[in-house]
């Protein structure tokens, strides 16, 4: 969700990300990432840490900065699965758009040999986008 990039930030087209200068989120953004580099201060109150110790890490790290609020995880199937799998999610909202872009991961796939079951909780759908939220049963 930072740049869409793959590899070393040295080689990322977009290694500042796609938000431009000012991203709309103002506050601290935990980014998954497999290369350390140093947090991206922008305007408007986004702060970009890149935390390359994995999941739970990351989590620790936006449970603390957000103190009594929630927590989002963004991003794409592969970073799901991951909090998924962990059993770290209590919500799952997903946005479907009927634009086919070829190919990309299965959001279901590779979750383990413990079964993730999801009750709907909102389902709001127009002509160009479907909104579902879905709260993980424990």
């Amino acid at each position: 969700m930072f740049s869409g990039g793959e590899g070393s930030w040295a080689d990322d087209p977009r290694a500042d990300g796609w938000w431009g200068d000012e991203p709309p989120f103002h506050m601290p953004v935990f980014v998954l990432t497999h290369h350390a580099r140093e947090t991206a201060t922008m305007q408007g109150g986004t702060t970009f840490s890149f935390v390359t110790d994995g999941i739970e890490a990351a989590l620790e790290q936006a449970r603390a900065a957000a103190g009594d609020k929630d927590v989002a995880v963004a991003g794409g199937a592969s970073v799901a699965q991951q909090y998924l799998r962990a059993g770290l999610l209590d919500e799952l909202q997903i946005h479907v758009v009927p634009v086919l872009l070829g190919d990309g991961v299965r959001l279901f796939d590779h979750l383990g040999t413990g079964q993730v079951e999801l009750e709907a909780t909102r389902v709001i759908e127009s002509h160009a986008v479907t909104h579902l939220r879905y709260r993980v049963v424990k």
